[in-house]
């Protein structure tokens, strides 16, 4: 049975889905990383918010750990890369407190036009401080937003009905999508030049961090509103306090900080400006709704195989899994064969697929030829970490389909490209292709011969030229040395041509015999697979 490790507090109906669905759960909060380094070998998953902080350290002792699942958008707290190289699916709920957050930036707005949190300070210390507080409506103003995606676009639903002109600066924004919306895309610098309020909704990636620094603020309009509800570090806070002060900057609004507990910071204590603790998801309705999901999601992964919101694998839904799993095994065990006998590595891989199989998602079933292609040279690799130690190598990847397939429903066809040695002078590719019959995977081509053999878990792998007496002499060497052939398959170009022979043995044959086998005259390579 799966075992779940919740490490920050989870809404009691999450960890109902997890009982219910049959894995057994921990509830752990507040562990130090010492405490969860001792404590994750001996979990399936794990369960975070923000507080637990499964870092490198902490993944490397995760010898059991399958996935980890965040609770909420933001995944700062979690190594994904030493996830990723681990072989650990990381998911998120990127959907569940979308409309809170979206909410709260409204809040911070209208908070900061109308400087609702001093107002209310100085009536409530008896001041009736009405002459000091001069608003100014959001209606028929522009909120410009750096960010058009799931929270953002919802900050654009809300705003517009408030009257306001919205305009957006995002690159993964199509025009399309825009003029659905109804809102203006732009470029960065027209965003400054023309939003009376800026609110950000973008992750921080390399490219965002400190996007508004003191060259993008000092090029915004006078009294321009400026509100962060997305991550810390967007903004260069010292260069907004300056804004600030100057009165180039009406006011600000900020849910997030570059530093997290914000106990000390510049803007704090300046005019104008309005702090709130990462309330952004923190509504009753948003926690319940990522817990939920996020036990949905680890649950449908563990049972099932389906992936969704993952951020370091192709995601395959509940209905697919099922579908998929047969093919994600043959082109695993297609990879497993081509990686053993490219010995020498290979520089590039091209997959194909043929029939059916073009027109379903073919991500997961592509991750799963890699992982089989990369373990007999890299170990323990899988569909997570697979892609990115190949695109470490340098390996050129090339994924083609086509509908129609001459003999089968569907086909897998790989082509590695193997490394030369030292006396070859061009690198050579070695061809495999297989097919998925009564749910099981077969292996119907070798180097472009055709023969239709089964995946057993020893196998031996002879490419010979085609000669009266080879296959008795091969069988009478293999019963000599106490072997037993389980199944038997032949394939070859043309009479007295090459040839290949796939024979299932049930034990394996010692070094010695590949030795002898390979310096028979009519053999031009023997090797023994583990499939």
């Amino acid at each position: 049975m799966p075992k779940i490790l919740i490490g920050d507090s989870l809404a009691p109906a999450a960890v109902d889905i997890f009982k219910e669905r049959g894995l057994e759960t921990v509830i752990k909060t507040g562990l130090s990383e010492a405490e969860l380094i001792d404590i994750i070998p001996e979990f399936d998953g794990l369960v975070v918010r923000s507080a637990c902080k499964p870092n490198a350290n902490v993944i490397a002792a995760a010898t059991h750990l399958k996935v980890i699942g965040r609770a909420g958008i933001g995944v700062d707290n979690i190594d994904i890369k030493a996830a990723t190289a681990k072989g650990i699916v990381v998911m998120n709920t990127p959907f569940g407190n979308a409309i809170t957050t979206a909410e709260h930036a409204i809040a911070m707005m209208f908070a900061a036009a109308r400087q609702i949190p001093a107002a209310n300070a100085g009536t409530q210390a008896g001041d009736w401080p009405k002459k000091a507080f001069m608003g100014t409506e959001l209606s028929y103003k522009t909120l410009g937003l750096i960010g058009c995606g799931n929270i953002g676009s919802r900050v654009a639903e809300r705003a517009k009905g408030l009257g306001m002109k919205v305009a957006a600066y995002d690159p993964y924004l199509t025009k399309d999508r825009s003029i659905e919306m109804g809102v203006d895309k732009v470029d960065f610098e027209t965003l400054l030049a023309r939003a009376d309020v800026i609110s950000l909704h973008t992750p921080l990636t390399d490219s965002t961090k400190n996007i508004l620094n003191a060259e993008a603020l000092t090029a915004t309009k006078p009294g321009v509103i400026i509100v962060n509800c997305a991550r810390g570090g967007l903004i260069d806070e010292t260069a907004l306090k300056a804004g600030l002060d100057s009165g180039h900057i009406g006011a600000a609004a900020l849910d997030v900080f570059a530093e997290e507990p914000a106990k000390d910071n510049p803007l704090f204590g300046t005019p104008n400006f309005i702090a709130t603790p990462h309330l952004g998801a923190a509504t009753k309705e948003a926690q319940d709704n990522v817990a939920l999901q996020v036990a949905e999601q680890m649950s449908d992964y563990l049972l099932s195989g389906a992936v969704t919101n993952a951020l370091n694998m192709p995601s395959v839904t509940a209905e697919e899994a099922p579908r998929l799993k047969p093919y994600i095994d043959l082109a695993e065990k297609l990879g497993m064969f081509a990686g053993q006998i490219c010995e020498r590595g290979f520089s590039e891989v091209i997959i194909e697929y043929e029939g059916e199989l073009s027109e379903v998602n073919r991500k997961p079933v592509t991750a799963a030829a890699m992982a089989g292609l990369l373990r007999s040279s890299h170990g323990d690799v899988n569909m997570v970490s697979a892609p990115s130690i190949l695109n470490d190598m340098g390996v050129i990847l090339t994924e083609t389909k086509t509908e129609e397939s001459p003999t089968y429903d569907s086909l897998i066809r790989l082509k590695v490209r193997a490394k030369p040695d030292a006396a070859a002078s061009t690198r050579s590719w070695r061809t495999l292709a297989g097919t998925v019959s009564a749910q099981r995977p077969r292996i119907v081509e070798v180097k472009d011969m055709a023969l239709e053999a089964d995946f057993s878990p020893i196998k031996l792998y002879v490419n010979n030229l085609d000669a009266p007496g080879f296959i008795g002499a091969l069988g009478v060497m293999l019963g000599e040395a106490g072997i037993n052939i389980a199944t038997f398959h032949l394939g070859r170009q043309a009479e007295g041509g090459e040839a290949i022979a796939l024979v299932g043995i049930d034990s394996e044959p010692s070094p010695e015999m590949i030795e002898v086998l390979n310096a028979m005259e009519h053999v031009r390579y023997a090797k023994v697979l583990h499939l």
